[in-house]
């Protein structure tokens, strides 16, 4: 458990410099470590008070170096790191170019596994079990790939899994010929029964390997994986779990989810460097997964054959660490409270209109922070390409067979007033409609 205190004790001041690129700021505009963590220790209380304490999230929102003549609604898509993350992967690529054959691979290579373990213990599983990888695609792809499937072999999917990695089993099936199923959910689903006996029952005697999503990138939805993997043991497949938009989002512990893999991106909720993401393999299922590139068989049983794939940077994945820090600082249950908060704050306004659609829960437990909202008779693309014209403001727009609408997903540095414009700029195309 991680109390202000620890926080205090393991953050550490960044530098004063801007983010190269960036136009210099005054330093009393920018956040530093020390502030966040005095805001924390005025602001203590349950994490649905703090996530209605305003004081709190500005101190916050001031450890970024974000934009604020736009609001950025695509935070699911890949967020921003605060600034001392920023610094700290500066520094660590400065001492790499000093003489890289000795300080990146010899000293800062090294210090990986100091990450490894923090992160471990973070999410309650074994540092043995944890690698890191460059996105949740590659996390995803070192699963779907590394299986061993024959022609005829199935896998069971959702119409709503992340194109990527649907891609990446039609490729297998053009090459190898296996054959890919996708089954319909609810949009919401909020049944969790359900959503296993649809899985269930899509199940034949060929089907060798199931992919689901802990979190819906589409609408946010979160599907109970736990569950899915029970029922996917006691008929002898393997699931694997796409939690690209989940770790870091809302409050969940790794171990407890009982899964025996977990791909996801370090770049969305952590707020880790862009380009870094995590593999978790169970240990006894290591040995059953084949790395994306090849490592020695003295490697078959290691988590770090999945990391073997050439020369990479040390600065990207060392900077998780402050990445890590700033969300041990803010607290699991607080952020996930924020971030509940937020998506009801524009939500509910828009659900007064008789034109609008959520096809997202705001049940607990079922969402978090991204939302999918539609109004009726506009176009998604239209709509996004209105709000940016008009309002700057960043969102995505989303187009599938069972519905659409846009996604939207603010973060921890959003402002209320911020969510007021989107609320603003929608119920305008609400009641007028877009301009010609």
């Amino acid at each position: 458990m991680h109390t202000r205190r620890s926080f205090m004790g393991t953050i550490t001041l960044p530098a004063a410099a801007a983010a190269a690129g960036l136009p210099l700021r005054p330093a009393k505009l920018r956040a530093s470590a020390r502030d966040v963590a005095e805001a924390l220790r005025r602001h203590a209380g349950a994490p649905a008070e703090v996530a209605r304490d305003e004081d709190f999230w500005f101190e916050v929102g001031r450890a970024f170096t974000v934009d604020r003549t736009l609001v950025n609604l695509n935070n699911g898509g890949v967020s921003p790191s605060p600034g001392w993350v920023q610094e700290a992967m500066k520094r660590h690529l400065d001492y790499s170019n000093l003489a890289p054959s000795y300080t990146m691979w010899g000293v800062l290579e090294p210090q990986r596994e100091g990450v490894r373990e923090r992160m471990a213990l973070e999410w309650g599983v074994d540092k043995e079990e944890i690698a890191f990888t460059r996105n949740a695609s590659e996390s995803l792809q070192t699963m779907q790939l590394g299986i061993d499937l024959r022609r005829g072999d199935e896998v069971l999917t959702t119409t709503q899994d992340y194109g990527r990695m649907i891609t990446t089993f039609k490729q297998r099936e053009r090459r190898e010929g296996i054959v890919l199923r996708q089954i319909k959910i609810p949009v919401p689903a909020e049944d969790p029964a359900e959503v296993v006996r649809r899985f269930e029952s899509a199940i034949t005697p060929r089907t060798k390997a199931i992919l689901a999503c802990h979190m819906i990138n589409l609408t946010g939805q979160i599907l109970p994986v736990t569950q899915l993997n029970a029922m996917a043991r006691r008929h002898g497949i393997p699931l694997i779990v796409d939690g690209a938009h989940a770790l870091a989002h809302f409050d969940f512990d790794l171990g407890e989810l009982d899964v025996d893999n977990y791909s996801t991106s370090l770049h969305k909720w952590l707020f880790a460097p862009h380009g870094t993401g995590l593999l978790y393999v169970r240990r006894e299922k290591i040995r059953d997964v084949w790395p994306l590139m090849a490592a020695p068989d003295a490697m078959d049983d290691n988590i770090r054959k999945f990391e073997e794939i050439g020369t990479h940077p040390a600065a990207n994945y060392l900077a998780i660490g402050e990445a890590l820090t700033f969300h041990q600082g803010i607290g699991a249950a607080r952020k996930d409270a924020r971030l509940v908060y937020l998506r009801d704050y524009w939500a509910k306004p828009l659900l007064e209109h008789d034109r609008v659609r959520l096809h997202t829960s705001l049940r607990p437990g079922f969402a978090c922070g991204i939302a999918n909202v539609q109004i009726d008779g506009i176009d998604p693309a239209q709509l996004i390409a209105h709000l940016w014209d008009r309002h700057r403001i960043i969102s995505v727009a989303i187009k599938h067979d069972e519905f659409q609408g846009i996604r939207v997903s603010p973060s921890v540095y959003t402002r209320p007033e911020e969510l007021d414009r989107f609320v603003d700029a929608m119920t305008g195309v609400v009641k007028k409609g877009l301009p010609a």
